[in-house]
């Protein structure tokens, strides 16, 4: 007889019981959180629209931050010759191909004021006015916001297991 086995059994029978959905669900709200307070802000919409979910397949449980915002991947990895040149900081695992020609932005596609703001170079004809556009900088908000907080994320998931447990 080997003695603790009763103890060990117990032990293993709580590990199996382990709800995971929790502690992911914290870590990515944790993210998007800080894929928040670091975007860039202009009119506030990026911002209100970076999402999450938390996704159980089998014995994997996914948490996923994103953009629901249409500009929000073009923000996060630049675009154009401008994004080529400066896009430190986006995550290693994603090639990106940038236009390296400018293009043009008819005005029914962006608003005169946020087109002021970034000082596009525009030409008016019968057709309306259009924008030239010429790029971006990216400005990574969500990779930082999971690669820089790992250590806390996982703190997070560690902390909702050691209560069930």
């Amino acid at each position: 007889m080997i003695l603790g086995t009763n103890n060990l059994n117990k032990h293993f029978d709580r590990l199996s019981k382990v709800e995971l959905k929790n502690g992911i669900s914290k870590g990515i709200s944790f993210v998007q959180e800080e894929a928040k307070a670091n975007c860039p802000v202009f009119d506030g919409e990026l911002r209100s629209k970076i999402l999450t979910e938390v996704t159980e397949e089998g014995d994997t449980v996914r948490g996923t931050c994103w953009p629901a915002a249409e500009h929000g991947t073009f923000v996060e990895l630049g675009t154009g010759p401008k994004g080529q040149a400066d896009h430190e900081g986006i995550s290693p695992d994603v090639t990106v191909a940038y236009t390296q020609s400018p293009w043009w932005i008819h005005e029914s596609q962006i608003d005169r004021e946020v087109a002021e703001h970034y000082h596009f170079f525009h030409i008016d004809t019968p057709q309306g006015r259009f924008y030239q556009c010429t790029g971006q900088a990216a400005q990574p908000y969500l990779y930082p916001a999971l690669k820089d907080n790992e250590d806390n994320i996982v703190e997070i998931v560690r902390k909702e297991i050691k209560k069930q447990l």
